[in-house]
């Protein structure tokens, strides 16, 4: 999508929220970072804690995302959902972020192919295990597609979803990536020190991602 294609005022996204809070996963956690939370998602994921995302949400002009996220004075912008790729207009959006100096991640399932995301952006490809339920809905050609400053994520459910991520990653040479891969316990369905216990076991160089934001305010807390 080219950028100039557009003015803001007239392009607009469904949103579901958008609020200022720490950044809970990847090599950004911790960081103040303003989330901007896209309306739809094409997967039902087992463990998804975000169905509330599912929704038509609420239309906002891109000017006025643009106009809460510099109220918001973070150097950091995620994009998330639901699934924001669903909406053309993300691409706009993002370049336009890129543009004003923000540094952008993009939390995305890996359903939809990312070849047309912004190179500045900071792609987060969630690849689904099969106690999602939805490994099938994988884009197998997004792997390919990740530069060196991505981040490949999976949650693990249990036992047979971490032989699926291991599998892959040497598969597809996830492990010799400059960015670890980021191996992540299903809040509440899996013991984080099992999984832990299962990479050490094997040597993986992969890196813990446990949802801090979780263990900070209630597990279903919106807006954080």
């Amino acid at each position: 999508m080219q950028v100039e294609k557009y003015a803001t005022a007239d392009v607009q996204l469904n949103l579901i929220e958008i609020f200022r809070s720490i950044q809970g996963e990847t090599s950004f956690s911790g960081l103040p970072t303003t989330f901007i939370r896209l309306a739809a998602c094409n997967l039902r994921c087992s463990w998804c804690d975000t169905s509330y995302s599912f929704g038509r949400g609420e239309p906002y002009f891109i000017d006025r995302i643009i106009t809460l996220v510099q109220h918001y004075k973070c150097k950091y912008v995620c994009i998330t959902g639901g699934e924001p790729l669903l909406q053309q207009e993300v691409y706009f959006l993002m370049s336009k972020l890129c543009n004003l100096g923000y540094i952008v991640s993009l939390e995305t399932s890996g359903s939809i192919f990312i070849r047309n995301v912004d190179l500045r952006v900071y792609v987060i490809l969630d690849v689904k295990c099969p106690g999602s339920g939805m490994s099938d809905r994988n884009d197998s050609r997004n792997l390919y597609e990740l530069r060196a400053k991505d981040e490949v994520k999976f949650v693990i459910k249990d036992k047979e979803d971490y032989l699926f991520a291991r599998i892959t990653c040497e598969k597809y040479d996830l492990f010799s990536r400059a960015k670890p891969v980021l191996f992540s316990p299903a809040f509440a369905m899996l013991d984080s020190k099992d999984l832990v216990q299962w990479i050490l076991d094997d040597n993986l160089p992969v890196r813990l991602n446990l949802q801090i934001h979780k263990f900070i305010w209630p597990p279903d807390q919106r807006g954080v």
